[in-house]
């Protein structure tokens, strides 16, 4: 039978209150009945229940953890970080699938039937009406791996995502390529658009180069995999930027379905650098984004928010770079990556 905080008391020789106020964060009590308490707990195997302590002190330790891509292998990586990271500072992960939900209102009444303390999005395709829709709740969110815009009032953790689509255009412009291609992910998602908008930027500078650009419909292996099956029915691009690992994976098998050679017929270039990319079959050459380091700044903003709720809106922007492997042709000989 589970031991009770009565046992505990009877054990300490001390009153229930003052079991209860040594479980209960910031409250008083002084250092020998604490000894006291603790000591009779460790010998009974007494754990405090975390729920009715909530009742105590308003927090209930629980924090919503939101996304909507659950197709894209990355968010293994990103939930297995984030749930791990987020219990060894005591909280708990509430995890939330927002694939089939439209409107914030009912993933805010949701998370407050759960009395959350808090809300990570860990998305870059989630609608700007969710983040915003927590902010004016207020309830204290983070938007990981988002777009940031002050007018939004919303603390963003995340990349500069138009400066990774000029890190891709100078990557493909430094090996040699005049017929590159853009293939990312939603149209809709501001990642796709600031990869898009970055990568045009850069080759602006080579009217040379032919560039073209097509969106998937995800970013997923099958909706990658899709899209490059169309573009090869045309003449297709000497490399792409796939804006995306799950996507370029998908793109590669299509190109090898079509009995084309990855990088020898088509070059593809990724981002992420998600786990699979390494193995030795995929050997993926991506851009780096820094996943561990977006997710603790990620929860140092969300412990922050919870402890004052009137902090500035914030953004933390990390920098990405590329990760050399053997999907692009190599560089030609003299030729630096700038």
């Amino acid at each position: 039978m589970q031991v009770t905080l009565k046992q505990v008391a009877a054990q300490a020789g001390v009153s229930t209150s003052a079991v209860s106020r040594t479980f209960t964060e910031g409250a008083s009590v002084s250092d020998k009945t604490r000894h006291k308490v603790e000591t009779a707990a460790a010998a009974l195997g007494y754990s405090p229940n975390v729920l009715a302590s909530s009742l105590t002190t308003g927090r209930t330790k629980m924090i919503g953890l939101v996304s909507n891509n659950f197709h894209n292998p990355v968010f293994l990586e990103v939930f297995d970080q984030f749930t791990s990271g987020l219990q060894a500072k005591g909280l708990r992960p509430l995890l939330v699938n927002l694939s089939d939900v439209e409107e914030p209102d009912g993933l805010l009444r949701l998370l407050r039937q759960y009395s959350v303390d808090g809300v990570i999005i860990a998305s870059s395709t989630v609608p700007p009406a969710f983040p915003r829709a927590f902010t004016a709740a207020g309830i204290p969110i983070v938007h990981s791996f988002g777009r940031y815009s002050a007018s939004q009032g919303v603390h963003v953790v995340g990349i500069d995502n138009i400066d990774c689509g000029r890190i891709a255009a100078r990557t493909l412009v430094a090996r040699g390529y005049q017929r590159v291609g853009f293939l990312g992910g939603p149209a809709t998602a501001t990642t796709t658009q600031d990869r898009w908008t970055g990568f045009q930027q850069e080759l602006s500078a080579h009217p040379q180069i032919h560039l073209s650009h097509s969106f998937a419909a995800a970013y997923s292996y099958d909706a990658g995999e899709a899209e490059m099956a169309r573009l090869l029915t045309g003449t297709p691009a000497e490399a792409y930027f796939c804006g995306d690992d799950v996507l370029s994976i998908g793109a590669m098998s299509a190109i090898r379905t079509a009995g084309l050679c990855v990088p020898e017929d088509i070059g593809i270039l990724g981002l992420n650098d998600m786990e699979m990319s390494r193995w030795a079959l995929i050997n993926l050459t991506t851009i780096r984004q820094p996943i561990p380091e977006i997710i603790a700044a990620s929860l140092d903003v969300i412990v922050s928010q919870i402890e004052d709720p009137g902090r500035s809106t914030e953004a933390r922007i990390f920098p990405c770079a590329l990760v050399e492997r053997g999907t692009l042709r190599p560089l030609p000989a003299g030729i630096s990556e700038t």
